[in-house]
């Protein structure tokens, strides 16, 4: 079980380098309203069973101007998992309003229920639930993020001389054992332009028992550090209310799913309630 593991955790490092750069100035974490980590959707893996747990998944990043700015981000998400393999991540976004103009903070949560076969999207200001049918997709690999979503299977990578990968000893991450992959990868003098070379560091920590990461943290000079982690990890079955949309919320079945296709038959929706 360890070692493979380790080799998901190594093919994955190593496809995420092979990919480029991350889009945008902080790039995306595990989960969250802008997409889970390593550009996956949910529903499109292995549902992972018999390990629940609830944490707080915490995403920062911080950027370095070369005039001695910072520009630092901070997002915040409690994300929970049954046994079933139902999962749950709620994120509030910090308000972002114009000048002068009042905005205040919202709540999105999403919900990948394999049971039922259905995702759910809650808007809790709105009351409002929308659902679209999932089919698990063939061919993925067995772990997921932190919040439970399935990663990617790992393309196979490529040999780089310029890329060296470390397998670090086991050790406690946030109250949980996790073994680690180290990748630095090296952009030669001159190959985008650089001055000089420069070094990308990406560490993938594993929990044997979550079957998830419990720490990713990338640094880049192009793009400053990013990291995320599970934290205030409590391995107990979650209460199963928080997998279902509340009985005052107006349901709505169909529209666009995983991969833009439409779901729930003609027209993509209906209400419910």
């Amino acid at each position: 079980m360890k070692r493979s593991l380790i080799l998901v955790g190594l093919c994955t490092a190593a496809s995420l380098f092979a990919q480029g750069p991350p889009p945008g100035r902080g790039g995306r974490g595990f989960g969250g309203p802008g997409g889970p980590g390593f550009g996956m959707t949910p529903g499109t893996g292995r549902t992972i069973t018999g390990a629940p747990y609830s944490a707080v998944e915490v995403r920062e990043s911080q950027q370095v101007l070369p005039n001695g700015n910072v520009i630092s981000n901070r997002v915040q998400s409690n994300v929970a998992r049954d046994s079933s393999g139902r999962m749950r991540t709620e994120t509030t976004l910090p308000a972002q309003g114009q000048v002068g103009i009042a905005s205040t903070p919202r709540t999105i949560i999403n919900i990948h229920d394999p049971v039922a076969g259905v995702s759910r999207t809650l808007d809790p200001q709105a009351k409002t639930s929308r659902e679209v049918s999932i089919r698990p997709g063939p061919g993925r690999g067995p772990n997921g993020n932190p919040a439970g979503r399935p990663f990617q299977q790992p393309r196979t990578p490529r040999t780089d001389p310029n890329t060296v990968t470390e397998t670090l000893a086991m050790q406690t991450i946030n109250g949980v054992q996790a073994t680690g992959t180290r990748v630095t990868r090296t952009i030669p003098a001159g190959q985008i332009g650089n001055a000089q070379p420069l070094q990308i560091v990406h560490e993938i920590w594993i929990s044997a028992d979550l079957k998830v990461p419990v720490m990713v943290k990338t640094t880049d000079p192009r793009n400053g550090t990013r990291t995320t982690q599970l934290t205030n990890i409590t391995r107990a079955e979650p209460d199963p209310a928080l997998f279902q949309a509340p009985s005052d919320y107006t349901v709505t079945k169909g529209g666009r799913g995983p991969g833009g296709m439409m779901r729930g038959g003609p027209g993509g929706g209906g209400q419910i309630r």
